[in-house]
């Protein structure tokens, strides 16, 4: 069985956490806040929108909450600066107090809890009034290419597969269905956007290598296949991406989507 494992933040930069950090950057640009107010980060993993945050929004505070303490680790260590908290913690039971942030805000994280309503609804129970809340995701449909690419290989050699392509799993990561939970917890001003970064591989090595990793729905899949199976999905990635050598360039798509909270 594949599961979808996220406990090290180690694992996770070189996968994904390397390409979320300029969305994260986007992301924040787009909400335009005002200075000194508080944040809360809900599934702040290693750090990187905390750290987004941090370096371009003159937050008061912002408190990261996590459930893995192996990504909070890695927050730990990257962030450092007063204004910056982070605690174990889940997205369906905060730990603060009703109203206590500005800006309540999640990256990468909605699709993967089993109540993607019920967290945002206790998101907006964490907001003040007047508070901002927003979230993006990948678009594993289309526009994570790195990770679509993936799935259309492994789907070529075994069709059992698609079952498990987030594509499938998570029909919450497309605009639509993003504006209609935010209107539908009673957001007002919902708006969305896409955020597309380059990522460039250096090599197809580069590529590869993360998928080893066990970690995440891909790599769960990767490394539940036999050593003959894997080589055959490696090969057929490799005539697909660098049948020449060299570097891999490609781009990722988040949806974000945004409402303020009426209260």
């Amino acid at each position: 069985m594949v599961t979808d494992t996220w406990s090290s933040g180690d694992l996770y930069e070189p996968y994904v956490g390397r390409w979320s950090r300029p969305v994260a950057a986007r992301f924040v640009e787009w909400l335009a806040p005002t200075p000194m107010a508080r944040w809360l980060d809900v599934g702040c993993g290693t750090g990187a929108l905390t750290d987004a945050v941090l370096s371009t929004a003159e937050p008061a505070q912002i408190l990261g909450v996590d459930p893995s303490i192996g990504f909070l680790d890695r927050a730990w260590a990257r962030v450092h600066d007063d204004r910056a908290e982070f605690q174990v913690g889940e997205a369906l039971s905060l730990p603060v107090g009703d109203g206590s942030a500005d800006y309540v805000v999640s990256g990468l994280v909605l699709n993967f809890i089993p109540d993607p309503a019920a967290a945002v609804a206790e998101m907006c129970r964490a907001a003040a009034d007047g508070a901002t809340i927003a979230a993006y995701v990948w678009d594993y449909a289309d526009g994570m290419q790195m990770i679509r690419q993936f799935w259309d290989a492994a789907v070529a050699l075994d069709p059992a597969a698609a079952r498990l392509d987030e594509a499938v799993r998570f029909s919450i990561c497309r605009p639509e269905p993003l504006g209609r939970l935010f209107a539908a917890a009673g957001l007002a001003d919902v708006a969305g956007r896409d955020i597309v970064v380059p990522t460039e591989f250096a090599d197809f090595d580069d590529y590869w290598t993360p998928f080893l990793s066990g970690q995440a729905p891909a790599p769960g899949y990767c490394m539940s296949l036999d050593d003959a199976d894997r080589e055959r999905l490696r090969d057929r990635l490799r005539a697909a991406l660098a049948p020449a050598g060299g570097p891999i360039q490609l781009t990722a798509r988040a949806w974000a989507v945004k409402g303020t909270r009426r209260r």
